[in-house]
C-alpha cells in the first residue's frame, strides 16, 4: 500500500481532547465531528486540511482519554495516515480498529516539515519526502493490520470475515 500527501506538523503530547474536543462529543457522526479535528491545536485547521493530507507529530500522539472518536475524527476529516516518534497504547490499538495506517518513526517525526509531500511504502515501512528526497525507515504495518486497514477497520474485517464463513457453511 503507497500512501501520499502533505504534511501537518503537531508537536509532543497531542491528546485526544486536542484532537477531537470533548464538548464535540454529544455527536457520534464522523463528518460532523471532523468539523472540529484539531480545532484547539491549531483553530484554523478544520479548514485547511484536505482529503489525502498526513499528519506528522512527536512523542506520544493520542494520549489522554480512550475515546476512539480520535482516530476516527482524523480518518473522517479525510488524513490518509499519522507518522509519530510514539503513540499512546490505546489509541495505536484504536486506529487499526478504525482502518487508519500509523507509523512510529523517530527520525521522520523529527525532520519532516509542515507543507512536505511525502509517501509511504506501508509494506516495506519506507518514508520518502519527496520535497526534501530523504527517505526514513518506519515499522512495516503487519500484514494482519493492513487487512484491518483495507477492510476499514476491525468490524468491517469482521464482517467480511463472517460472510466467508456463513457461506461456506451454507453452500
Amino acid at each position: 500500500m503507497l500512501i501520499k500527501g502533505k504534511v501537518w506538523r503537531f508537536g509532543n503530547d497531542v491528546d485526544t481532547d486536542a484532537i477531537i474536543p470533548a464538548r464535540y462529543l454529544n455527536t457520534s457522526d464522523p463528518e460532523e465531528l471532523a468539523k472540529h479535528i484539531m480545532e484547539d491545536a491549531d483553530r484554523d485547521f478544520p479548514n485547511k486540511v484536505k482529503a489525502g493530507d498526513i499528519i506528522v507529530a512527536g512523542k506520544n500522539f493520542g494520549c489522554g482519554s480512550s475515546r476512539e472518536h480520535a482516530p476516527i475524527v482524523i480518518k473522517a476529516a479525510g488524513i490518509q495516515a499519522v507518522i509519530a516518534k510514539s503513540f499512546a497504547r490505546i489509541f495505536y490499538r484504536n486506529a487499526f480498529n478504525i482502518g487508519l495506517p500509523i507509523f512510529e518513526s523517530a527520525e521522520a517525526a523529527e525532520k519532516i516539515k509542515e507543507a512536505d509531500e511525502i509517501e509511504i511504502d506501508a509494506d516495506n515501512g519506507i518514508i520518502r519526502n519527496v520535497t526534501t528526497r530523504k527517505t526514513y525507515k518506519a515499522n512495516p504495518i503487519p500484514p494482519f493490520m493492513q487487512e484491518l486497514i483495507s477492510a476499514g477497520g476491525l468490524v468491517e474485517w469482521t464482517k467480511r470475515k463472517l460472510k466467508v464463513v456463513v457461506q461456506e457453511n451454507n453452500p
